[in-house]
Order: structure tokens, then sequence, then C-alpha cells
């Protein structure tokens, strides 16, 4: 490295990491979220001197991702994540991994070893050289753009171009790697044009897709509107809810994007997919087209119904191509709505009766049940009587999301979150904090006690930065959604995914004295409990004991229930029939 030469003005230079905190805040970051350590505290110290972007340490590097990911879903910004070299970078893979299969656009600052020790035995050297593995090659298959940063001076073109890429369809991670004497070096301030966070590129629409989806959907009669994530990411709610009025549609959403269409507007089919409501495929089967709008629809998401599908004209508006064959509209999302939109007669037309999306019935757990527990449906009611319509929710992994999704409308005014993109179980701990910290808002994180396990000590972050996050754990003792299989698929041979009990509220009111902690025995205490959360200025948590055996709404196991079996003698065909859905 070239020290300044004596005549150049300190002023007009900067450490780079003085330089990158400052970019960063005139970009509009409020919050960088990760965990120290030597490689990486320089960029901290220059955040704490910077003093306007919010050094948040959390308290492993992978709920520091998801973090970002949560501040990037909720305020539509770039989410920010630093971690230090060696494990702590390892450990930013699985929520990277998230971050790019969800499209979700977070920078990863990752600190690594000086220059001048890479390839001599450095500790913690995964530069590639003399036997050490690269780190490079390690975050390319997760991020949209990775560089290892060696020479200083073309740090502020690489922080462009990482940005650019990050917001850039699709959008997702973008890495730096920063070696420590990098970091420490001092260069020259660019000019005042080279913000990072300049508005990021849209596709120009194709005007002849354009034609085909407007001839598609000209005088068409019944059509069945499938939503996404993808509505969400662009800000598009109102241009969907315009086009579905003017075609008459009924609207469907995605499992992870309940949020982007009024869950109560009488236009609501439900949610589609393996966690969804069986009046979306009866909309589908009644439809003339379905659009998809913002989905590419995943498994998740088409989970039962391929064969209406097959049977449907499909045509999709959004960036990236479905994964069902139909007519597409490709590029920015907003801009295609309002396109399609304008070519239709400006008058709305009134949907279709429909039955709506009802809950999938449930069977008692058949006396299996162990002391006090409380059922999904009623824990989620009342869920559903306390959250704040601004609040946001996230929804973790496994029996309590899929009920979560399938039976909790989403607040009107709030994101409703679900990772799907990866399913990692305890993405919400993070998460949740993450939104919360960015946007000020009672944020309600829904997960069982297997995720709680995994990364529930972020309950300590949330106390530290007092962030408004209610913490509901659903605690059957298990890994019930395993369990289940294990029951039903294999025959109930292993009862490794069957705990013994926990009394979580306990252990947490004892590790955390300020905070509200409540065990609630029944749906009326989970209901004052959450009440009394949204009424205080800080975290809370609530803990409730459920019943492993209990069967959620869950496409895949529809069978086991004693109702869908009858059903199955009932009806001439059933959605087991139709085929077997796999998921996980």
């Amino acid at each position: 490295m070239t020290p300044p030469p004596p005549d150049r003005p300190r002023a007009e230079t900067a450490r780079l990491v003085d330089y990158l905190a400052g970019e960063l805040a005139r970009s509009g970051v409020t919050h960088l979220f990760g965990v120290g350590g030597a490689n990486i505290e320089d960029l901290y110290d220059a955040v704490h001197r910077g003093g306007t972007v919010r050094g948040v340490v959390a308290k492993h590097e992978f709920s520091a991702v998801t973090m970002a990911d949560g501040y990037a879903r909720t305020t539509r910004r770039l989410g920010v994540v630093a971690a230090t070299s060696g494990g702590g970078a390892m450990n930013l893979v699985p929520g990277l991994a998230e971050a790019y299969a969800s499209r979700v656009p977070v920078l990863a600052l990752v600190g690594q070893p000086p220059t001048g020790e890479c390839g001599r035995g450095a500790f913690q050297d995964s530069s590639g050289r003399a036997g050490s593995f690269d780190a490079s090659e390690v975050f390319g298959p997760v991020s949209r753009f990775c560089a290892r940063v060696e020479d200083p001076d073309a740090f502020p073109e690489l922080l462009s171009r990482a940005v650019a890429a990050a917001r850039t369809e699709p959008p997702g991670p973008a890495v730096l790697l920063l070696p420590k004497d990098v970091q420490q070096a001092r260069i020259r301030r660019p000019g005042r044009g080279a913000a990072p966070d300049l508005p990021a590129p849209r596709a120009v629409l194709d005007t002849t897709a354009l034609g085909a989806v407007s001839d598609v959907l000209s005088g068409v009669g019944r059509v069945l509107v499938i939503a996404g994530e993808g509505v969400a990411a662009a800000d598009a709610r109102a241009e969907l809810a315009e086009l579905a009025g003017r075609l008459g549609a009924w609207v469907a959403v995605t499992p992870d994007a309940k949020d982007v269409f009024d869950n109560r507007d009488p236009r609501f089919a439900g949610v589609a997919g393996v966690m969804g409501h069986a009046n979306v495929e009866d909309c589908l089967r009644r439809a003339d087209v379905c659009l998809l709008a913002g989905t590419r629809l995943p498994l998740l998401a088409r989970g039962g119904l391929d064969r209406a599908l097959s049977a449907a004209e499909v045509v999709c508006l959004g960036p990236e191509p479905p994964f069902v064959p139909g007519t597409a509209l490709r590029g920015d999302l907003r801009e295609a709505l309002r396109a399609v939109t304008d070519r239709l007669p400006a008058a709305p037309r009134a949907c279709p009766p429909h039955a709506g999306p009802r809950p999938r019935p449930l069977p008692d757990p058949d006396g299996r049940t162990a002391g006090r527990t409380v059922r999904y449906p009623r824990a989620i009611a009342a869920v559903e009587a306390a959250l704040p319509q601004d609040a946001h929710v996230f929804v973790d992994a496994g029996n309590a999301g899929a009920s979560a999704v399938h039976l909790l409308p989403a607040p009107r005014h709030g994101r409703f979150v679900v990772a799907v993109g990866m399913g990692g179980m305890g993405y919400t701990f993070g998460a949740g904090i993450g939104a919360a910290l960015a946007t000020g808002r009672r944020t309600y994180v829904l997960a069982g006690d297997g995720s709680f396990f995994m990364h529930g000590m972020e309950v300590h972050t949330a106390v530290e930065y007092a962030a408004p996050v209610t913490f509901v754990v659903f605690n059957n003792n298990a890994h019930a959604m395993c369990a289940v299989r294990e029951e039903f698929l294999q025959g109930g041979v292993r009862r490794d995914d069957l705990f013994g009990r926990t009394d979580l509220a306990a252990g947490v009111a004892a590790a955390f004295p300020s905070l509200d902690v409540t065990r609630a025995d029944d749906a009326a205490q989970l209901r004052e409990a959450l009440l009394r959360g949204n009424a205080g200025a800080g975290p809370a948590f609530v803990a409730l004991d459920c019943d492993p055996a209990e069967i959620p709404p869950f496409l895949p196991f529809q069978s086991f229930t004693t109702t869908d079996r009858t059903a199955r003698n009932d009806h001439e065909e059933s959605s087991d029939e139709r085929g077997a859905v796999h998921v996980g």
C-alpha cells in the first residue's frame, strides 16, 4: 500500500471505514447489524464515531443477517450486516442464502485478515492462498456480487457496484471482503456524485408481451389473481388492487405475501399452496385466466393446484419468468400492473361469488394431549384479537408457522413475512428485531420452541436495544412437524424429535428480569399478555404450551386427519388423489 503524498491535505482523505460509514449514512441506511471481532472492529469504530448509523450487535451472525433482511423487507431500503473473519464470516452464509432466494437486498461487509498475512498462516485465513479456502468462492453462489477489496483506492467503485447489484432485479445480497489493513487505509474522498444508493435501474416493458397479455385479459370472464411477495417489494399494493377491480377478479396470495392484499376485502380468496385455503383451488377451477403478479409460483405456493393450473390460461407479471407455463410480461412489476390496467375498461367489475378463505377443519388430537395445552386455532384467534393493524408479523417455520399462515389475517398496514426462500428455522428472531428497530412499530414474532432453541437468544438483543418486539413461542416440546412425519410416514418407529418438557417462560424470566414475560395457560391469558405488550415500549415474551400431536393445516399432512379421510370417502376426488405434495 502506497502512503498518500505529503502534499495531499488530510481533509481530502479519510480512513476507508470512515468513508464507508459516511456513505451508508448518506444513502439512508440507519442501522448496521452484526457481531464484532478483531477483523471488523475498525468498521464498528467508524460507525460509532460517525454517530448517524446505529450499530446493533447481535448474538449470532445468522441472526445479524436476518436483522438486515427484516430491515430491508419492512423499509424497502438496503439492509447492511457486518461480521469478522473465520467462523463469523461462515455463519453469514445461511442468512445470505435466504436473502438470495427471497430476493432481499442486503450488503454484507466481511472482515478478513491483513493482506500481508494471507497465505502465510494467518489466523482465519480465507484468501484461497497456501491451502486456505477462498471466501469469495463460498459467498459467490449466495450473492449477486462478491469482491475482495485489495486496493483501497478501488473501494468507492466496488461499493457502488455492490450496492447496485444488491438492488438491481433480481435483488439479493452483495458481499465485500475487507482485509483489516484495507479498512484502516486512508483513501481520497470521491466527488459527491458517487452515492452508493442510486435508484435501481428498471427493465423496459416489452410492448409485444404487453399486447399479448392485454389480449388475454381483454373481455375475459372470471380471473383469479395470485399475488406474491414481489408486490410488497415493488410497493405495488395499490396497483394490484386497481387491476383486480378492473378485472372483477378474485385475489389469492402466496404464503409469504399475505399483506399485499386486504385479507378482509370481499375479493380475497385466501392463501394459495400447501398452507392455504381450499377456496383458492375452487376459484382457480372456475377461472378462465390465472394472473400471477409478483410471484413465480414456487412449490409452496402452487402445491395442490397443478392440475387446475394446467387447465387454466396463465399470464404472469414480474421481472422473472414463472415456474409454470404461461404468457409473461417481464420487467418492473409496478409499471407492468399500471400498463395492463391502463388497457382495461375504467369501470370496476364485481367479482363472482366465492366461499372465501375458510379454514381447513382440523381434528381433535384423539386424547393424546398431555397437560394443559392451547390449540392453534384458539391461540391464533387470540393473536388476531390483540394484533395492532400497523404491526409487522414475522412467522417462523413449523407447525406454528403453518397455522399462522392459514389462520391469521395480515395486519392492514404492516408486513406479514414468512421466509420461504430457504425456510430456515429461527429466522424470525433476528428479522423481527431488525424490522422493529428500523420502523419503530410493534412487531410480532410467531415461532415454535424448535426455532427458539436455535436463535431465540436474540431476545437478549431485543432487551439491550429496547426493540418493540413481542415474541410468541408455541412450545410443543418437539420438532413437531418432523414428529408428525415420523408417526405417519415412517410408522412411528422413532421419537427423536419429541423432547422433555421445558418451561420457557420461567427460563427467559430468570435470564432477563426486566423483560415482560408471561406463561399463558389459555387463549385469554395469551390475549391479555399481548395487549399488555402492545402498551409497552420495549420487548415482551409470551410462551404457551401446545400439543405436538396436533396436525397443522399443511397440505402434505391432509391425509393424516380423520376429517380428510372421511372427505375422501364422501367426494369423488381429493387433493391426495390428485397427486402427492412433497415438501421438505
